[in-house]
């Protein structure tokens, strides 16, 4: 890994790079005071990029899971007065490194409103519309642990992979918990609990400032970004409306000189040079490649595989997916794409399947409103030998919800119910397209958003662009929240008042119809 980060980086002083550690240490230490660590600073160092923190993080110091949360970035900026450029890099608007930094701007914005509000007795409406806010900030981390980190673990700097990560997760629950103990009337345990949120948030948007992304400015490459954008899209933001990017990737075609063209020359050698519709041979029949995608893509749920080297080979792109996923998975150690808290679970998982004394790992998580079920299989070839694992996912809600019988062809949002018909029972008539037919619904204070979205999908993404509050519902977070609010939660939530959201939704239906 270390030469893997040196080669994508301007030439490195070693000797320099060792002088540096030894100064941070003693001073870190204190055995040298700030004044004196100067001093070594301009006679045996001088200048230094962010990128050289990156790489004597990396390359000198040994690895500690929790050094991120441990290191003081204060006193490591003191130490870099005058000796590194701190100054926010001039950016396109559109730069995925540009939207990590709108989105710290943002909760900075926001920090500033918690301290201002713990000065004052509580007012509980208050704090819940903040804390709706403030609720949205972990999926900037989705985005650097589905994103960010697998490019920066190819060019060789996985720190933050393996360091970094445990410090997002730490404030994600602390946000997460102080929502709950907020909603429980803990009101003590709740204000209480800022302090070491504002604390940690800080501290960790300083380090990302500092050295994560002028690092990742230095080892990707703009082509790499370009192809971040999308993935981007896939996760979404934190408080900012992106627009989707507009270029796309083309495909070699048969015309394409150089590798991809004698690559081609001998797939045509065994059948498999005509494109999307070339028919392949799968075990029980034949299907072209666009129709595999296509099966990929409808399935009910989600499937990644990781083969017996222990890498991310694949995993189906469907609309419903319960958990972000990201093309930058593609390549990347199983290990790397786990929080370190559980990677021993996934160790442990590969092991017993390599060695054949396990077959079949499952999990459950219930969450509000939700219920995911998670399994995995060891995948084995024709000779018993371990070949990867197949990991299926899906949101079971439903189905648990799920009583009694049902014997009657029934499709969704019909009013009533008929009994399914065979070709000979079918009585002849003209045909006719199928239409598919919704049924109005009640628009109260009591009625699911959820309800109300199956019966007019479009009202979504019309209220996500009215109201900046919305957007959350087009998130994860916001697909979990949706399996039990209601309108009056959306008024109470988004301060608006049920009143005016049930305006807003007529509205939206009003301009279908």
């Amino acid at each position: 890994m270390t030469n893997k980060m040196k080669d994508h980086l301007p030439k490195i002083d070693m000797e320099k790079m060792q002088r540096l550690l030894e100064i941070e240490n003693q001073y870190e230490s204190g055995q040298i005071s700030l004044e004196e660590a100067h001093k070594l600073m301009r006679e045996k160092v001088g200048t230094v990029r962010p990128y050289h923190l990156a790489y004597v993080e990396q390359t000198l110091k040994p690895e500690s899971e929790d050094e991120c949360i441990r290191v003081d970035m204060r006193k490591v900026i003191d130490l870099m007065d005058g000796f590194m450029d701190n100054s926010r890099p001039e950016l396109p608007a559109d730069h995925p490194i540009a939207h990590y930094y709108k989105e710290n701007d943002e909760m900075r914005k926001l920090l500033l409103s918690v301290e201002d509000l713990v000065q004052y007795p509580l007012i509980k409406n208050q704090w819940l519309e903040l804390y709706d806010k403030l609720r949205e900030y972990p999926i900037h981390y989705q985005r650097k642990q589905n994103q960010l980190y697998p490019l920066l673990e190819k060019k060789g700097f996985d720190r933050p992979t393996t360091t970094m990560w445990n410090f997002d997760d730490l404030i994600r629950d602390e946000i997460k918990a102080a929502y709950q103990l907020l909603l429980d009337d803990k009101d003590d345990e709740f204000i209480a609990a800022q302090q070491e949120i504002i604390a940690h948030t800080r501290d960790l948007m300083e380090k990302e400032e500092t050295i994560l992304y002028p690092t990742s400015l230095a080892l990707i490459t703009p082509a790499e970004f370009e192809d971040m954008k999308h993935g981007d899209q896939e996760i979404g933001f934190a408080f900012i409306d992106v627009a989707k990017p507009t270029t796309t990737t083309t495909a070699p075609t048969a015309s394409t000189d150089g590798f991809a063209a004698d690559l081609q020359a001998l797939l045509s050698k065994y059948g498999y040079a005509a494109g999307p519709q070339q028919e392949l041979d799968v075990t029980t029949g034949k299907l072209t490649l666009e129709q595999i995608n296509l099966i990929y893509q409808h399935l009910p749920v989600d499937i990644s595989f990781v083969d017996e080297n222990e890498l991310v080979k694949f995993y189906s792109d469907t609309d419903h997916r319960v958990f972000p996923r990201s093309k930058n998975v593609i390549g990347r150690k199983v290990e790397n794409c786990h929080p370190r808290k559980s990677v021993h679970i996934v160790k442990e998982i590969v092991e017993k399947f390599r060695s054949g004394e396990q077959s079949k790992a499952e999990f459950w998580i219930n969450k509000p409103g939700m219920f995911i079920y998670i399994i995995y299989f060891a995948v084995r070839d024709a000779q018993g030998r371990f070949r990867g694992v197949l990991e299926m996912m899906q949101d079971c809600t439903h189905i648990r919800a799920l009583e009694g019988s049902q014997t009657l062809l029934t499709w969704a949002g019909k009013d009533e119910e008929k009994p399914a018909e065979t070709a000979e029972q079918a009585p002849e008539k003209e045909e006719e397209t199928p239409k598919t037919v919704i049924k109005d619904i009640e628009i109260t204070p009591e009625t699911r958003l959820a309800d109300v979205f199956e019966a007019y999908p479009h009202v979504k993404d019309e209220l996500a662009s009215r109201y900046l509050p919305f957007k959350m519902l087009k998130t994860p977070l916001g697909k979990i929240m949706l399996k039990k609010a209601t309108i009056h939660d959306a008024g109470e939530r988004s301060g608006l008042g049920e009143k005016t959201v049930i305006i807003m939704i007529k509205e939206a239906i009003a301009k279908k119809k």
